[in-house]
């Protein structure tokens, strides 16, 4: 495939991803959003379109609720030009982890962007939930266990329907924004119609024969998995906890770390993902000329 040269762009489609992961296989991951499942399943929300520039990949995105922006760009030459070139087509880079700001960034002005810092935890601390720290997960999870028969299955396309259905209650409950609520559903039904192209792995818990909790994740970095989708009825205590707990256990074992995305700068979600106890963040930063 031939690709692009800036200012030319490609938007983001399956057939691209053999291109992302010839780099990304060269270079560590840290953030979440730098990852082609991620890129290719938010894609009716996020935009996102490609091009290269010295030789660097430069991955766009312009969702609707905030301005354009650069992910950090991948490759190994002439960064500090490629950075300035990237500025030029859009008003700043975002999602950038501190560690590439700190390499390639001490020309340009940086902010940190706390409400995008990923939280990273051991994998071994998830899937065991041991020591007191860890006391109200196992209480809640034992809870649901005492009171409910609960299936784990491997998740599929054909789970499709009853994912959806479930999305659909939960963001009812939850309130959630039209807009970003469409949006997430593109993404279910996205991830979960190309779940063996994309190579995602995802899990499912069944609770008198109906679908009520699932995940979806892949692989992020030779060490690390990342969690894009979480989606828990709210009806029963302890389910999100055993959710967490089992897709971890059954999928994501062979990782020494767990990436479980941002909090956005919503509380609720902060307090959940801060009682898990990450192992680290990676903080991320905005650049701008």
């Amino acid at each position: 495939m031939k690709l692009p040269v800036y200012p030319d762009f490609k938007n983001v489609g399956l057939e691209d991803r053999a291109v992302f992961r010839s780099y990304l296989e060269g270079f560590p991951v840290e953030a979440c959003e730098l990852n082609f499942g991620n890129t290719y399943i938010w894609r009716h929300f996020d935009h996102p379109r490609y091009t290269t520039i010295r030789g660097n990949l430069c991955i766009l995105f312009s969702p609707p609720d905030e301005p354009a922006y650069f992910l950090q760009p991948v490759g190994e030459r002439d960064m500090p030009e490629t950075i300035a070139a990237c500025l030029t087509a859009a008003p700043r880079l975002s999602r950038i982890p501190v560690s590439f700001a700190a390499a390639n960034c001490p020309g340009f002005r940086c902010a940190p962007d706390r409400d995008n810092d990923d939280y990273v935890y051991a994998t071994a601390d998830l899937a065991e939930l041991k020591g007191k720290k860890y006391d109200g997960k196992r209480n809640r999870i034992r809870k649901f266990e005492k009171g409910h028969a609960y299936r784990y299955v491997r998740l599929g396309p054909e789970f499709l329907p009853d994912c959806r259905r479930l999305f659909e209650e939960w963001a009812a409950e939850k309130g959630t924004d039209l807009a970003m609520a469409r949006a997430q559903q593109d993404a279910i039904q996205e991830a979960l119609a190309h779940f063996g192209p994309l190579e995602l792995s995802g899990g499912a818990i069944e609770v008198g024969g109906r679908i009520e909790a699932f995940s979806v994740g892949e692989a992020l970095a030779p060490d690390t998995a990342v969690i894009h989708i979480e989606i828990v009825s709210p009806r029963f205590e302890g389910l999100a906890q055993l959710m967490n707990r089992e897709f971890v256990r059954n999928e994501l074992a062979g990782f020494a770390f767990i990436n479980r995305e941002q909090d956005m700068g919503v509380p609720g979600l902060r307090r959940a993902k801060e009682s898990y106890h990450p192992h680290h963040r990676v903080e991320k930063h905005h650049i701008w000329a």
